[in-house]
């Protein structure tokens, strides 16, 4: 019978469900121990640690792949493939160099048995690969796939091929692998899949195909509960935003991620550093420093569903209109609302926690915009769209 759920834990694994996926690994696990059969045990333990990092805690499942590798018999090469695939994935997203030795045994181990564990160990070198901004060693490791496992490369592991050949410049067979994943994925594999093909679409200039397929990597993360690279996604909208003139929004949004990669310890890989680098110094030198900051703040301070939230709630948005109510910002709302409550510019400044100057900065914004000149006719426009 532990069989019969350990394939079935197998299928889940494949249809990328963290919940499910750690609630069947678990119980098969049990089951397993039960009759003593320790290597179901043992890979039941690692597909747990698989949905654990899914679900965004890299660190915790880090140390549990550990005890299962450290713990498996000298001949069982199958549980010491997964073992280090899966240490070596933990250490890839919270930027640890040793993922790029970790994922090397990783192949090394499963030259022996070829097939699936030798794509295991392939997606192992070249996600850490990837973490490390390594190009020279992303080029190595998709040549040699290429060449030796074409044929064996699992469709989880297409959105690795497809961002190891966006790196080299060949968008071409990058959107085939994107397209290719996308199609045949679900779950957290469909959420990175999108993600992968969200960049080449930047790279080919096709920004509302980005646009769409980021706010659908969000979705599909949501849908699934799984939040490992939410703040890829996040940042993703947050650049295209910033191109679509929403300076604003943008921040906010860049913010929100750099929250969540301090609550989980999830690291960018440093091969997408210096795009997220020359998207944020764009957008300090639109907004000037004082404006950036508090956005910043603003979207740094939102628990994770609110910025989830906030992103979606931008899906099909390009630039606002010039004038008007709908022209006013997030930031421009909670000031009118503050206004309207009596407070003055000294003790909205200290509410929001940014200087008086930009709250009057915020507020002759929002007089241009709404076409008034006083804050008594500001309340009153205030009123007229209050439910």
């Amino acid at each position: 019978m532990s069989q019969i759920d350990y394939w079935q834990v197998v299928g889940i694994f494949i249809s990328g469900q963290p919940i499910p996926l750690r609630a069947a690994a678990e119980q098969a696990r049990e089951l397993a121990d039960s009759i003593g059969n320790r290597f179901v045990s043992r890979q039941c333990r690692l597909f747990a640690c698989l949905a654990q990092i899914w679900e965004g805690d890299a660190n915790g499942a880090l140390a549990l792949s550990r005890d299962v590798t450290a713990a498996e018999v000298a001949n069982d090469v199958v549980t010491k493939v997964l073992g280090l695939y899966v240490e070596a994935m933990a250490l890839s997203y919270i930027g640890d160099s040793a993922a790029r030795t970790i994922a090397g045994a990783a192949l090394e181990a499963a030259t022996e048995l070829g097939g699936i564990y030798q794509d295991l160990g392939y997606g192992a070198i070249t996600r850490a690969a990837l973490a490390a901004g390594d190009v020279a060693a992303i080029e190595a490791s998709e040549a040699s796939w290429d060449l030796r496992n074409q044929h064996n490369v699992v469709t989880a592991h297409h959105e690795l091929m497809a961002q190891a050949a966006l790196v080299r410049g060949d968008v071409t067979t990058a959107r085939r692998f994107a397209d290719e994943a996308v199609l045949a994925s679900t779950g957290w594999h469909l959420m990175m899949a999108l993600i992968a093909r969200a960049r080449v679409a930047i790279a080919q200039d096709e920004l509302g195909k980005a646009r769409d397929d980021a706010h659908a990597a969000v979705a599909c993360g949501v849908g699934v509960q799984t939040y490992l690279a939410m703040p890829d996604a996040l940042e993703l909208l947050a650049g295209l935003a910033g191109e679509a003139g929403n300076h604003g929004q943008a921040v906010r949004l860049f913010g929100a991620a750099a929250a969540q990669r301090q609550r989980t310890g999830e690291v960018r890989h440093k091969i997408w550093d210096a795009g997220y680098e020359a998207a944020t110094a764009a957008l300090r030198d639109a907004m000037g420093d004082e404006d950036f900051t508090a956005a910043w703040a603003e979207g740094a301070a939102a628990p994770l569903d609110e910025a989830i939230a906030y992103a979606q709630r931008g899906r099909g948005e390009r630039k606002r209109p010039s004038n008007g109510w709908d022209a006013l910002t997030p930031a421009e709302h909670k000031i009118v609302k503050l206004v309207t409550e009596g407070l003055v510019t000294k003790d909205i400044a200290a509410r929001l926690f940014v200087s008086p100057r930009t709250v009057q900065t915020h507020l002759t914004h929002i007089y241009t915009k709404l076409d008034v000149t006083s804050r008594v006719q500001l309340v009153q426009e205030a009123a007229q769209h209050s439910t």
